[in-house]
């Protein structure tokens, strides 16, 4: 029997597992994905579409009004994104300690497990220099109209991005093991080390035994079943809320699948005469840092996206869309990202499938509408001739489902990352999230998972 489970390998999971390897427990390391390296990582976006994510690419609300990515792969959704690593400020701790009743929401409390992530990773703040045109164009239109903004900070090592590596690439996976994912970060080694971890294996059922717990599962299609003393959930906002559902423990949790949020994102393009070729090089380098955008509950991300994505932001066939794609080497691209209220629902329907109830509240509506407004403005000043603001929303952020807190009426799980009545039961990932923090939430994450990976570590006497 093992002493722990954990059940996903993204940035909780991965960091938990690690912590746990190396402080000698006898864990067992469970992934729906397969494994894969900077060798075997897809090389088109098509593939990786196919091969990394949950519903071959994307998931939609049941309105089908916005889309969600989320992936299926050791490392998780550290494997696809973009890595930028920012600690939260004092408006998201506040804003949980009042939703949540946890006191210990503040930065001195976390700032421990803030620096023992940071050490533990490459970490690169971005300068001048690596702006590509898309970026130069943004910050100087910015500084023209008074919306402050800032480099950002990325967990990388050597992307060798002068010698003509881009950032589009590693949105299938770094192919250079740079990006400093979980895979890259903490498992690789370990799984070379010899941690035991089996991939392919989706969880279908969670049964608490008292003081074991057995789980039930499918590899490769076949049934398996696993007991430990304890397990960690690390499955992510869907992942780990839908295992918890579909195994009959809303009964006694009445706010699982509650609480969900998404920092939904809204991508404009501005269309210029010259050739900007903003998928070149780094390519998400700077963001507003503007504290009355921040106060208004959105900020500004300086992006872009590969052609099949950027295709199926816009209406799908006709001229209008013909104008787009034909131009995509002329074009800019700002998106506004929303704090959203957290007034979405996760839930499995009596056939074990997902469904998110994700509704735009009025005060969403209206951050929408004010950032998609200024966008408008800096990309007319940055000189763009045409402005193309898409009607989709997609969600990348994905938060809340089992939120932490206090009241076991209004939460899952408790400040000691314990499932509400299951001593042996752990959640730290994105799903305990109170509400949505307005910052990427990545690093905070992983500073979450080294919390409970101390408290498991201390309360075992090191293991």
């Amino acid at each position: 029997m093992y002493d722990y489970i954990i059940i996903g390998t993204g940035p909780s999971g991965g960091n938990i597992a690690h912590n746990l390897f190396k402080a000698g427990a006898n864990i067992l390391v469970l992934e729906a994905g397969k494994l894969m390296n900077k060798k075997t990582f897809p090389r088109t976006e098509a593939d990786t579409s196919a091969r990394l994510y949950w519903g071959g690419g994307i998931e939609f609300d049941t309105d089908a009004k916005m889309g969600f990515l989320r992936t299926r792969v050791v490392g998780g959704t550290s494997i696809v994104n973009q890595c930028l690593l920012d600690r939260f400020d004092d408006i998201a701790f506040n804003d949980w300690k009042a939703e949540s009743g946890v006191n210990w929401f503040t930065n001195e409390q976390l700032a421990k497990h803030y620096d023992t992530v940071e050490h533990a990773l490459a970490l690169h703040t971005f300068t001048a220099n690596e702006m590509n045109r898309n970026a130069q164009l943004f910050t100087q239109s910015c500084d023209k109209i008074g919306v402050k903004w800032g480099y950002l900070r990325k967990g990388q090592s050597d992307c060798a991005q002068e010698r003509g590596n881009d950032c589009m690439a590693c949105l299938g996976g770094c192919h250079r093991d740079s990006k400093q994912s979980s895979y890259a970060g903490y498992l690789r080694d370990d799984i070379a080390a010899g941690l035991n971890i089996q991939t392919e294996t989706e969880v279908t059922q969670i049964v608490h035994n008292g003081n074991t717990v057995t789980l039930h599962a499918l590899q490769q299609s076949k049934p398996v079943t696993f007991q430990a003393k304890n397990i960690v959930l690390a499955g992510g906002a869907f992942g780990t809320t839908k295992m918890l559902l579909q195994s009959g423990f809303k009964k006694q949790l009445p706010a699982l699948g509650k609480n969900f949020s998404t920092h939904p994102q809204f991508m404009s393009f501005g269309l210029f005469n010259e050739e900007i070729h903003a998928y070149k090089g780094y390519f998400q380098t700077v963001a507003s840092k503007d504290p009355n955008l921040r106060q208004k509950g959105y900020k500004l991300e300086n992006v872009f996206a590969p052609p099949i994505s950027a295709a199926m932001l816009f209406s799908r066939t006709g001229a209008y869309h013909q104008e787009i794609m034909r131009n995509y080497t002329r074009m800019t691209c700002i998106e506004v990202a929303v704090r959203d209220e957290n007034a979405g629902e996760i839930k499995v329907d009596n056939k074990g499938k997902l469904t998110i109830d994700k509704p735009f509240t009025a005060q969403d509506r209206r951050r929408r509408d004010e950032g998609r407004e200024l966008i408008a403005n800096i990309l007319t000043n940055e000189g763009a001739k045409k402005v193309y603001a898409s009607p989709f929303s997609v969600g990348l952020h994905l938060m809340g489902g089992s939120v932490m807190g206090t009241d076991s009426a209004k939460s899952v799980v408790d400040p000691e990352f314990r499932v509400h009545g299951y001593k042996n039961m752990f959640v730290a990932d994105s799903s305990i999230y109170p509400n949505a923090p307005g910052i990427n939430p990545s690093l905070t994450i992983m500073a979450l998972a080294q919390k409970l990976s101390d408290q498991l570590i201390g309360a075992n006497h090191g293991i």
